[in-house]
């Protein structure tokens, strides 16, 4: 655990993944059929992440590809304006395209309508792959959707080589959505490959059973994953908190109060607070709730990047709200 550890703590971040146009209907609580008015900004799972760390202090750099038009061009433009190194971003032409997510700030019969066609992130190349000095990095961030489908899949599995290699910790997220694959059958494997690599891994119960192939067995996965290895492995439960296995312990946290107005956005914000939180030499409880409170802040707020709080929100926050009770 102490490279992993010592590699966070470096607080320079690759990311692997996608990056998207959000749009959700303006104002708080309008359905999206209902909306005249919809607000555009970042979204997707790794791109968020990278804004959370960015905000959070930390450096991160996103490796994916955009499609070359308008909405490419925007999530570009918006990951620079979120201070995310956007280096190994590619433009991909054709019939790519960037995915597009629309959804609301209404969390009764909450709606996110996702346009993943042709999706243009799963267009990274071994030779994207091959072309990142890894020595530059503490630490390589991937997350479940970039192994759906091929040559992103491969790329992914050349990273973690390349990574491991080069001495970085791998962080991933399962980040399961069924829409993305070919069959439950093969994601099943590949996410499970991947959490075996993988020195820190992250996933809701549901995500968990899925790997495990039925309903109440995720536990005993998350446990097995975690047994007699430097692996740690956090298995969120959403209401209920998290449990998190590391070195032989178990640590079982709740969760902070919120008044939600959306479900989407809480787990890439609660990746990056934990990250970057151990970066600042914060002991791995603490680093969970500080985590955790970024997942409260932004479901508490419209949109994904843009509700990503900074670290004097992040502290204001703490200060305002003690620690859950533990589960």
């Amino acid at each position: 655990m102490n490279a992993l550890i010592e590699g966070i703590q470096k607080n320079k971040f690759a990311v692997l993944g996608r990056a998207g146009m959000d749009m959700f209907a303006d104002p708080i609580g309008v359905k999206s059929e209902n909306a005249s008015t919809f607000k555009a900004d970042l979204g997707g799972s790794s791109a968020n992440i990278c804004v959370g760390l960015s905000k959070l202090g930390s450096y991160s750099a996103l490796i994916t590809s955009v499609s070359d038009d308008a909405v490419g061009r925007f999530c570009l433009n918006r990951l620079k304006y979120y201070g995310v190194d956007t280096q190994f971003v590619k433009y991909v032409s054709g019939e790519y395209r960037t995915s597009l997510a629309i959804y609301e700030s209404c969390i009764n019969n909450f709606q996110n309508v996702i346009y993943r066609n042709n999706a243009a992130d799963f267009q990274v190349t071994n030779e994207d792959i091959s072309r990142i000095n890894y020595s530059d990095f503490g630490a390589l961030i991937a997350t479940g959707t970039v192994l759906a489908c091929e040559p992103s899949r491969s790329a992914t599995f050349l990273a973690f080589e390349k990574a491991k290699e080069a001495g970085l910790p791998i962080i991933f997220d399962i980040d399961y959505r069924p829409y993305s694959w070919s069959s439950p059958e093969i994601a099943s494997d590949v996410l499970t490959q991947a959490g075996k690599q993988s020195d820190l891994l992250i996933g809701n119960d549901e995500e968990f059973d899925f790997m495990a192939g039925g309903i109440k067995k995720g536990l005993k996965v998350a446990e097995r994953l975690a047994k007699n290895s430097e692996r740690i492995v956090i298995y969120k439960m959403g209401s209920e908190g998290a449990i998190t296995f590391a070195s032989g312990n178990e640590i079982r946290t709740g969760i902070f109060p919120a008044a939600p107005v959306k479900p989407n956005g809480a787990g890439d914000s609660f990746m990056a607070g934990l990250l970057s939180s151990i970066s600042e030499g914060r002991d791995l409880t603490e680093a969970i709730y500080r985590g955790s409170a970024c997942a409260a802040i932004v479901v508490s707020k419209p949109g994904c990047a843009p509700a990503m709080p900074t670290h004097d929100q992040l502290d204001a926050f703490m200060k305002k709200h003690p620690h859950p009770k533990r589960v």
